[in-house]
């Protein structure tokens, strides 16, 4: 069922060093803006000199004048307190390209999750550097760009991905099972909005058939872990995880099965933390008000 959305309600997301008096401050600035609160998490790593984090969601009944005013008036607050801070619409729905290779079952998820209403997003481009996948994409109304890439061509390849990136205005990226190597200009483009997938054994298992060398091992538990790519491989800020128990009785090939199981799950959650303004990134961590 399609969520509803609450066309005055807003977000703003703070990060800083902890001190006193943050909170009333915040609250008391939202108040003379006449917010209304209505849920507010917070998160300090240490009270004695660690950092502070922050997320509320506040209605505004005079929406598109207070909205613009909370927004050009809250650095006063955020130079107080040396605030790193962000501020988002809910009215407004962002724009997610997906990236996807020859796997379908992240991809399907998202796509499904997307028709049913359960994410809140506009997918208005999925890029490929495969054809597989066309036909189920385009059964869905979405834009398919089909973008070979060779040794000799990658940085060709990304150059047109990013003018797509650019075409559709594309706030963040999913890689839902995305087989190539993002280059550093490309994930600085899109720092800590590109959302990667993959199977939780790292760093054991590395390389080829990781299931394979799973069931030689005789593991226990299947798992994958969802994070914003960096220029460290798959070592990004972790967003979300995810596991299943397992036994003797699976053989690869059910292993695999659980592994793509536990994978669209985490990456679909991961998601949707991700639109709704959930996810704070500080160094190589992630605070996740879910």
């Amino acid at each position: 069922m399609k969520r509803t959305k609450n066309v005055n309600r807003a977000r703003l997301l703070i990060s800083c060093s902890d001190q006193p008096g943050i909170v009333a401050a915040v609250s008391e600035f939202l108040h003379r803006k006449g917010a209304n609160i209505v849920q507010s998490d917070q998160y300090s790593t240490d009270p004695e000199g660690g950092m502070f984090f922050m997320r509320i969601e506040f209605d505004l009944p005079s929406f598109e004048e207070e909205f613009s005013s909370v927004e050009e008036e809250f650095h006063t607050i955020a130079d107080r307190f040396d605030i790193t801070w962000r501020l988002e619409s809910e009215r407004k729905t962002k724009k997610m390209a997906i990236f996807v290779s020859k796997e379908d079952h992240c991809l399907l998820e998202l796509l499904w999750r997307w028709r049913s209403g359960e994410l809140d997003v506009d997918i208005p481009i999925v890029i490929s550097n495969h054809e597989d996948l066309r036909d189920i994409v385009e059964s869905y109304g979405i834009t398919f760009h089909y973008i070979p890439v060779t040794k000799e061509t990658k940085q060709e390849a990304e150059t047109d991905a990013k003018s797509i990136m650019k075409d559709y205005q594309v706030d963040f990226i999913v890689l839902a099972r995305y087989m190539q190597i993002l280059s550093p200009e490309f994930v600085k483009s899109f720092e800590h909005r590109i959302i990667n997938i993959h199977h939780s054994f790292l760093p054991a298992f590395i390389g080829a058939n990781p299931y394979k060398k799973a069931f030689d091992r005789g593991v226990k538990l299947i798992g994958a872990t969802a994070h914003y790519v960096t220029n460290d491989l798959d070592e990004g800020p972790i967003i979300e995880q995810e596991v299943l128990r397992v036994n003797h009785r699976y053989d690869t090939g059910e292993l695999k099965i659980a592994g793509r199981n536990v994978e669209k799950i985490a990456l679909a959650r991961a998601v949707d933390w991700h639109i709704n303004d959930k996810v704070l990134v500080y160094e190589n961590k992630t605070i996740v008000f879910n």
